[in-house]
């Protein structure tokens, strides 16, 4: 399948940058972060879509974030370099910013104004962290630690345990059994102890 350029739009303010692929209900989605680069690939209607930007200076991934949204990718990227000045572009180069990028015109504010207006990150909601993306992979290893739900085998040995129990039951049967010997020793004991006692109607003289 051939791969498509993804269509994208960008704003800044002087401490980050907001980008917007604008691809509607994207899926098999793949998003690497750099300190120079974003890449992306991913198929909307489809199609497969590719991105390869090299940024003007370099951002920090620490912090940046991004989020798949129903009509399209989003992220807010940190810039590196906190500065006082607006980058004059986003990409390194000239060309390829010409052809690929677009600014964003709800989100894009004068730098003047740019104080105390930040980018609204409510599309960001529930979005990941690129700063965590390696540590996420891992936790996608620890998957296989679901697997060590097959411990849950170890139930097996409950019911040995319980069968254990069931055979100490009964050996406690077997004791009450052996206590209940016992009383019927003490009831034969006092049958005995009854005989010995004379007759005291016999044993009386006559008067």
């Amino acid at each position: 399948m051939a791969a498509n350029t993804a269509p994208v739009k960008w704003a800044q303010r002087k401490d980050s940058l907001y980008l917007t692929i604008a691809l509607p209900d994207v899926k098999d989605h793949q998003v690497e972060l750099t300190d120079r680069k974003l890449v992306f690939q991913g198929t909307s209607g489809d199609k497969l879509y590719k991105l390869d930007l090299e940024f003007f200076k370099e951002i920090s991934a620490e912090g940046s974030v991004w989020n798949v949204l129903p009509a399209s990718v989003q992220m807010k990227l940190n810039k590196k370099e906190q500065e006082d000045e607006f980058w004059p572009r986003l990409l390194l180069d000239k060309n390829q910013e010409k052809t690929n990028v677009k600014i964003d015109w709800d989100k894009y504010v004068d730098e003047d104004e740019a104080e105390g207006n930040e980018f609204d990150m409510g599309a960001l909601d529930g979005g990941m962290d690129f700063g965590g993306m390696g540590g996420m992979g891992g936790m996608g290893g620890m998957g296989g630690m679901g697997g060590m739900g097959g411990m849950g085998g170890m139930g097996g040995m409950g019911g040995m345990d319980f069968s254990s129990m069931m055979q100490g039951m009964g050996g406690m049967g077997g004791m009450g059994g052996m206590m209940g010997g016992d009383d019927e020793e003490e009831d034969m004991g006092d049958s005995d102890d009854d005989a010995d006692l004379p007759d005291l109607e016999s044993s009386e003289e006559p008067k």
